[in-house]
């Protein structure tokens, strides 16, 4: 399983400990080093079964500066997905990627369904 995070975001960071707290092992990868590809971004959205404005990290200063609350709605899904591949910054982190789910942000409920962690 893939860790997909930026070591300086307290979420990453919390979710990051959840993780190594209930035993899961994963293989971590920092977003802003090694942005996901085009590739990557279509299958994981795909995988996640979210629409694909969930893939935008909406708190960022990336999506504030370039104004994207009001363009996205505008921008085809390829212009997003090519937007989201641009720059890793854009992208909502953590995303944690499994064989046959994709998470996208913390939820810690969420994760425990998704791993089958038992409280």
């Amino acid at each position: 399983m893939v860790f997909i995070c930026y070591p300086r975001c307290t979420t990453c960071q919390k979710a990051k400990k959840w993780l190594t707290e209930n035993g899961i092992a994963f293989e971590e990868r920092h977003i802003r080093e090694n942005n996901p590809t085009l590739e990557e971004l279509k299958e994981w959205h795909k995988k996640s079964g979210l629409p694909l404005r969930k893939f935008f990290n909406t708190s960022g200063q990336m999506y504030k500066e370039l104004g994207l609350k009001d363009k996205l709605p505008a921008m085809s899904e390829d212009e997003q997905y090519n937007l989201l591949a641009s720059d890793g910054m854009i992208v909502k982190r953590p995303i944690f990627i499994g064989d046959d789910f994709v998470l996208v942000g913390f939820n810690e409920t969420e994760w425990k369904t998704a791993l089958g962690v038992k409280s």
